[in-house]
Order: structure tokens, then C-alpha cells, then sequence
């Protein structure tokens, strides 16, 4: 029972967008904006760089909440609710299963249910920022990296394998468009 409702819960809470939220209050579609996508990076883009970190916090939130929520009653349960926030994040049915990527929300699940990963996972994530200058291979890698983490440390595999694989979906487009230039 508890599982259930962590896969219900998560999605939920996963699914509302606080970047399409704050950009209907200020009259924005961001569907229609930049890369059409509701999540941080393009509500930085659509509406500040302010606004983008206000979204970003809000999605690690989502993430958090869920993960740590649920990993107070079961550490499993708190693993399904992070992985469902993040598919709730990037398939919201608010948004007619368009959502954003799904990274900050996934930096929430590990933050909520897996803190000491965190660290790493941020570092990777700005060292390639930092020497690529492309948000979305800092992101594919600091998925990756979480797969790498969970190996080495040998627990939580399959979640950081779902959590990395999500990420990495979300991005495709990115690639294939960056590589047909």
C-alpha cells in the first residue's frame, strides 16, 4: 500500500509545474517560448535568470519532499516517490504529458533520498557546464553519474538507473539537434 501511494503522491506533486505557473501570471505561454519546454532552464530564458532559479529551487523541492517524505516510513517507498515525481515532472497530465526534463526534480529525489550523492552529482553537473558551456550535456552526465555513484557504492542500482535513464530520454532532442549542425 505504501508503494502505491508513493507512485500517486510523487506523480502528483511531480507533475505541477511551477515554471508554467509563473509564467501564465506574467501572461507567458512557455510552451510557445524558446524551446517550448516548462521547466528551469527555459523559464530562465523566458522570464530571467531570477525566475529560472526560483523554478529550479521549486522542482528540487518537488523532488525532495517526495523522496524524503516517503523514505521516513520506507527507504524503497521514498526511491518510487522521487522516480515518480520526476515521470510526473516530464509527463504532466496538467500540461497534456508535456513537461519538462526532469533534472532538478531528480537532483530533489537524490537530495530526499540519497544526500551524500548530491554533492557529486552537482560537481559533475558544473565542471561540464563549466568547460562546455551546454546545459544539456552537464545534465546527461550528471544523470550518469548518479548510475555510476549507485554501482560503485553498490545500493539503490535500479532507481539511479531509472532516475539516469529519464534524464537522458528528456535529452535526446537536444543531441540530435546539437549534432545535425
Amino acid at each position: 500500500m505504501i508503494y502505491a501511494a508513493a507512485v500517486v503522491v510523487g506523480y502528483l506533486i511531480g507533475a505541477v509545474s511551477p515554471a508554467t505557473w509563473l509564467a501564465a501570471r506574467r501572461g507567458i505561454d512557455l510552451r510557445g517560448v524558446g524551446s517550448g519546454n516548462p521547466g528551469a532552464s527555459n523559464a530562465g530564458r523566458a522570464l530571467g535568470r531570477r525566475t529560472g532559479v526560483i523554478v529550479a529551487l521549486l522542482d528540487v523541492l518537488k523532488g525532495f519532499v517526495v523522496a524524503a517524505g516517503f523514505g521516513l516510513i520506507d527507504h524503497r517507498a521514498g526511491l518510487v516517490a522521487g522516480v515518480a515525481a520526476v515521470i510526473g515532472h516530464v509527463t504532466s497530465p496538467f500540461l497534456r504529458g508535456r513537461g519538462g526534463k526532469g533534472v532538478a526534480t531528480a537532483l530533489g529525489a537524490i537530495l530526499g533520498s540519497n544526500p551524500a550523492w548530491a554533492p557529486i552529482v552537482l560537481l559533475v553537473w558544473v565542471i561540464v557546464l563549466g568547460v562546455s558551456r551546454w546545459i544539456a550535456l552537464a545534465s546527461v552526465l550528471a544523470a550518469m553519474s548518479i548510475l555510476v555513484i549507485a554501482v560503485v557504492v553498490g545500493e539503490d542500482v535500479i532507481w539511479a538507473a531509472a532516475l539516469a535513464a529519464i534524464v537522458v530520454a528528456r535529452h535526446q532532442t537536444n543531441f540530435v539537434r546539437r549534432l545535425s549542425r
